[in-house]
């Protein structure tokens, strides 16, 4: 089975190593990127996914979607994880291509009325281009097949406050829409995605695999990994986006809790993910609440075997 998916992505070292890894797997087909400011602002985010798209052979549409929170000033970026250029500062040339002149909302848009019930929408940054996709088309949960998203942390702690996740935290109120809208929903948050610790060995074997797009990942990934290593320990990193993926390709790789999720806009828990599994509650905030599933295991080996054999083909 082919998965078409749309991927909403903020390129970004790991959105890098995922975007390759969907171009490479023959269980997946990339309709289109579109992108949005997080990682890095969202002009460099459209510039880095036609260089992703170009090295990889893949005339695919690149949109550029919003460039600010749903509420608030601009974002602050996060070059201390992924360098100035969202790619570890190594220098890698832009390369040259249009985008598509539709906004990345109405793309998403577009592409879920022409192929109704068959798309995924893979967001692995902040939520505001689904947000306003929702706005476009108050019917496009009915009009893609689901949603999988790489933020959140329901029952760990976060990565920007000790309660939120990066994506979540970058646009509160987009994400609020998302989760409350009417669509089968996924969560692959920091519950999952950082028990699994990628050793600087996994980024040379997808060199020796693949040259081009693995070597690309290598290079970029040094400054990735740098950010997670702590003094004294093994060279490590984490590639939290590329786990939606490969859920759409091996699904039994992963366990879920189900439950209603609420995402917190106020000042002080500002993107906090918070998920009542089922039975926890009897409130009306909770139980009429979206409901979601939330990855919180997965088997590592299987999971960087998977990374390693795509990247091969």
């Amino acid at each position: 089975m082919t998965h078409k998916i749309i991927l909403d992505t903020d390129p970004g070292i790991d959105d890098a190593m995922a975007i390759f890894f969907a171009f490479q797997s023959p269980d997946i087909e990339v309709l289109g990127l579109t992108t949005v400011f997080g990682n890095v602002p969202v002009d460099m985010a459209a510039k880095n996914a036609i260089t992703l798209c170009k090295l990889a052979g893949k005339d695919i549409p690149v949109t550029k979607g919003v460039a600010m929170p749903w509420v608030g000033p601009e974002s602050s970026y996060a070059h201390f994880v992924h360098g100035d250029d969202g790619f570890g500062n190594i220098d890698f040339p832009a390369a040259e291509g249009e985008l598509d002149p539709r906004s990345a909302a109405q793309y998403i848009v577009d592409m879920a009325r022409e192929n109704p019930g068959e798309i995924t929408l893979v967001a692995i940054g902040p939520l505001g281009n689904l947000a306003l996709a929702l706005r476009l088309e108050p019917e496009l949960p009915k009009l893609v097949k689901g949603v999988s998203i790489m933020g959140g942390a329901a029952f760990v702690p976060g990565n920007v406050t000790p309660v939120a996740e990066a994506n979540i935290w970058n646009d509160a109120h987009a994400a609020d829409i998302v989760f409350s809208a009417e669509w089968d929903i996924t969560m692959f948050g920091l519950d999952v995605t950082n028990t699994v610790r990628f050793k600087e060995a996994f980024v040379d074997t997808l060199a020796q695999k693949n040259q081009e797009l693995g070597g690309f990942v290598q290079k970029s990934a040094q400054f990735y990994i740098d950010f997670y290593t702590k003094e004294g320990e093994d060279r490590v990193c984490c590639f939290h986006d590329a786990f939606p993926l490969a859920h759409l390709i091996q699904p039994d790789l992963f366990e879920f809790t189900e439950g209603q999720v609420r995402v917190s806009t106020d000042d002080l828990n500002r993107g906090q993910t918070i998920v009542a599994p089922y039975g926890t509650t009897a409130s009306p905030l909770w139980t009429e609440a979206q409901s979601i599933k939330v990855a919180t295991r997965v088997d590592a080996q299987r999971l960087e075997t998977l990374f390693i054999d795509t990247y091969a083909k």
